[in-house]
């Protein structure tokens, strides 16, 4: 069964997640999902599961494969591991965002950050929220981190991570192609965020 639809701006769903949290929720098929970093320098890791059959995820691969790009924006469509389009990006204030990276989690704290606390990161955020839909942490893929700033070396194919190029008030608009299940977090990473954390506002609106 398809997922309703809001039917007015007054049904619009305006929230907030908190630094270094995460939520989920259905997105139906034709919504508008805004992304919004209220602050700046701001990251949000985004799954992204077919809210009919949750084997079916958003799959940076496929991705790549047929937008023949990494560098994703207005226009271009986020894929399944079905080779089927989920989302498809209609407006992007920044033009800079990450889908190479894994939500980080402890282990990355670990890995990255010896001298930090340990922090369950993106991806404990992402596995506590996805829980009530039946998904567990060895469903959780390779995030689209919106506003994530993630050069790639011409030459050596080196990666480094810099502070996003996200200012207060830039978005990200997509329109979900499919009913899906999103996963959305406010990161929780230093590097990825320019060593602080912030809020990441979100909107659910019928489109149109």
């Amino acid at each position: 069964m398809d997922l309703p639809l809001p039917r007015s701006a007054s049904e619009r769903i305006v929230k907030r997640i908190e630094p270094r949290s995460g939520v989920a929720f259905e997105l139906p098929k034709g919504a508008l999902l805004s992304v919004v970093d209220p602050q700046g320098r701001q990251v949000s890791d985004m799954v992204a599961y077919n809210a009919q059959d949750v084997r079916e995820v958003i799959s940076n691969g496929r991705t790549f494969d047929y937008e023949e790009t990494i560098h994703l924006s207005t226009g271009s469509r986020l894929w399944s591991n079905r080779s089927e389009p989920m989302l498809t990006i209609l407006e992007d204030s920044v033009g800079r965002h990450d889908f190479l990276l894994t939500p980080c989690s402890s282990d990355t704290f670990r890995h990255f950050y010896p001298d930090k606390p340990v922090h369950r990161g993106c991806f404990g955020n992402l596995a506590e929220a996805l829980a009530p839909y039946g998904i567990e942490p060895d469903q959780i893929p390779t995030a689209f981190n919106i506003f994530m700033n993630v050069p790639v070396a011409g030459d050596s194919g080196r990666i480094t991570v810099e502070p996003p190029r996200s200012r207060a008030g830039d978005r990200i608009v997509l329109r979900a192609e499919m009913d899906l299940i999103i996963g959305l977090t406010a990161c929780s990473a230093y590097d990825s965020n320019g060593g602080t954390f912030k809020p990441i506002d979100y909107e659910v609106n019928a489109g149109g």
